[in-house]
């Protein structure tokens, strides 16, 4: 059995998933290759590069302009698919195919009329059924269950400043996506899943793999140093909030909110961050960091994790958090509540600051034990299930 993946990227939370499948694959006997979008490919496994510098800018110059996130990248399209040919994979297992590097238009004429395996794709987001945007929770649109039109997040990624071709989009997406034989759909989360049933995807196959994290990496140890390196005190419970970007879905402007009514007792970081705005002194802001060992030295120093996010799937931040030994407080956003139990933390129905300190107020009064957690979020367990259904796709 010959597999390729493809991805926008071999980092953060999706190129980490495609990887860590690649990684379980290649224990299991499997041929398998990853096809990557942009910036740097891994260095342990096999990865090619399908997208170069000039066709990302105009990429995103079309976009930008006209709206037609997905329909750039013509010829570097075109370059993965030859290597396909060569490669004749049996599964080609897709994660984002947005992300200005791939044109899903000539991706799904090749899947359709050439290809003869079996496609699995992984959705990380909402972008494959609405005509526009990866999230629209914020937005309260529910177009994308009928006919997108008038975006009112053509402004939010993957932006267009200009034209709103969102009924366009919406309808060829729907024209190019459907009618593949032979395609099985992933979700992360039950509440992906649903969406998914209620889009025009619904004539597919969809199931739900939880994503799952390295429990050899996040555990508990012993992490006083950490204060020291960026100047945290150590007579304050930390508040720590961690994200790649800090964009408005991530809940910035919540975690400022919140900085104005905590007590001395707390001190609020915030990694990936570089600087926060009208800080008053209690928050730190931590630059995004690779290193690994930081991150997990600060989940366990910290007091509790607060994930404020506003739109969201499955994110790995509280799962990485819990594996560490934290209580979670979390927005019930997304797949986020399917990740919490009363072993592990409290999620905020109502998206209230007053209600989210009332539970960090709380926490030394409730038992948390992540012990029974633990196989429920190792990425060895999780990941396994895909093993078993590339080898239940090939019977």
């Amino acid at each position: 059995m010959k597999i390729v993946e493809i991805n926008s990227v071999c980092n953060g939370s999706t190129g980490k998933i495609m990887g860590d499948i690649e990684r379980l694959s290649i224990n299991n006997n499997l041929e398998i290759l990853s096809f990557y979008g942009r910036r740097k490919g891994y260095s342990d496994i096999p990865c090619k590069k399908i997208c170069n510098n000039l066709s990302f800018f105009i990429h995103v110059a079309l976009t930008t302009v006209f709206d037609i996130h997905g329909l750039g990248s013509y010829f570097s399209t075109k370059k993965m698919i030859r290597i396909l040919k060569d490669e004749k994979p049996d599964i080609i297992h897709l994660h984002n195919i947005h992300g200005y590097y791939l044109n899903y238009k000539v991706l799904f004429d090749y899947l359709k009329n050439e290809f003869s395996g079996k496609v699995i794709w992984t959705l990380h987001d909402c972008w494959p059924f609405t005509g526009h945007c990866a999230y629209f929770t914020i937005a309260k649109c529910d177009k994308w269950k009928k006919q997108c039109n008038k975006c009112p997040n053509k402004k939010q990624y993957p932006i267009s400043l200009l034209l709103d071709n969102s009924k366009r989009n919406y309808e060829l997406k729907k024209e190019v996506f459907n009618g593949l034989n032979d395609l099985t759909i992933i979700t992360p989360s039950i509440w992906l899943e649903k969406l998914v049933k209620n889009s025009f995807l619904n004539s597919y196959n969809v199931l739900t793999i939880n994503n799952g994290i390295d429990l050899n990496i996040f555990k508990r140890i012993d992490s006083s140093i950490i204060r020291k390196k960026y100047n945290i005190p150590n007579n304050r419970k930390i508040i720590l909030g961690v994200a790649n970007i800090w964009e408005e879905r991530k809940g910035l402007k919540d975690f400022i909110a919140l900085e104005k009514i905590i007590s001395n007792e707390y001190i609020i970081v915030l990694v990936g961050l570089k600087k926060v705005p009208n800080n008053t002194g209690n928050i730190i802001a931590i630059p995004r960091t690779d290193n690994q060992e930081s991150l997990v030295e600060l989940y366990n120093e910290a007091y509790v994790f607060v994930n404020l996010t506003h739109e969201d799937n499955y994110p790995t931040v509280n799962l990485e958090a819990i594996a560490c030994g934290t209580p979670v407080v979390t927005y019930d956003t997304g797949g986020c509540s399917e990740q919490i139990d009363s072993t592990t933390g409290i999620v905020i129905k109502d998206k209230d600051i007053n209600e989210v300190f009332n539970a960090i107020n709380s926490l030394s009064k409730l038992n948390f034990n992540n012990k029974k957690m633990l196989k429920r979020i190792d990425k060895t367990i999780l990941f396994k299930k895909y093993i078993d259904l590339y080898e239940s796709v090939m019977k």
